[in-house]
């Protein structure tokens, strides 16, 4: 299942700015934390909750609070920038890493580096990556996460190509996939068109 978060106007707001190629580094990393935040309202309706009482200072109310093992993943490196504002909207979360390399050539990517905490079938994770093009680094990171015990696992990304969600729920039906936006196409190249370059160098200045 694919939520398209493509309507809402915070959204649209941050995202243009995002495509700007005149944007400033110091300013493309703000709009990342803006619109990270907006994407994880919507992936945080995927969240597990506990019931619960509490004392008002009048009586007794029913209320709730997450269940704890929320993990957060990102893919190195530009899942750095939306980390801390996924943290923000989830507090108490715990987080791992991955790191793929796409090879320029053949537009695959490769495992270079993961680092997880405790996987347990209890744990919810949420995996992020701002920019889910062809699916393969997303859909190995899934992999990876899967087999050191993980069941429910959810994507989160800011711009999607067809084809990247295609390839992706081929590879994991059971992973919902929360975006900002799903894109036209990929070029020759495996670019998201119209996109936004490169996220992790305009994120980086670099």
């Amino acid at each position: 299942m694919t939520t398209d978060l493509s309507t809402h106007p915070l959204v649209q707001h941050y995202l243009t700015i995002l495509r700007d190629r005149s944007t400033e580094a110091s300013e493309f990393r703000r709009c990342c934390k803006c619109i990270t935040e907006v994407i994880m309202v919507e992936a945080a309706k995927l969240l597990n909750i506990d019931a619960i009482q509490v004392q008002t200072p009048l009586e007794i109310a029913d209320g709730a609070r997450l269940s704890p093992g929320v993990v957060f993943v990102p893919i190195l490196r530009a899942g750095l920038g939306m980390l801390d504002p996924a943290m923000g909207i989830i507090p108490g979360s715990s987080v791992g890493y991955i790191g793929m390399e796409r090879d320029e050539a053949t537009a695959e990517a490769k495992c270079y580096y993961a680092k997880m905490p405790d996987l347990s079938a209890s744990t919810q994770v949420f995996v992020l990556d701002p920019m889910l093009a062809t699916g393969g680094s997303a859909a190995q990171c899934v992999e990876q996460i899967k087999a050191k015990g993980a069941k429910n696992v959810n994507m989160v990304c800011i711009i999607a190509a067809p084809e990247g969600i295609a390839a992706f729920e081929e590879a994991h039906p059971d992973v919902s996939i929360v975006a900002g936006k799903i894109d036209r196409e990929l070029n020759d190249q495996k670019y998201i068109l119209p996109g936004l370059g490169d996220f992790g160098d305009r994120l980086f200045n670099t």
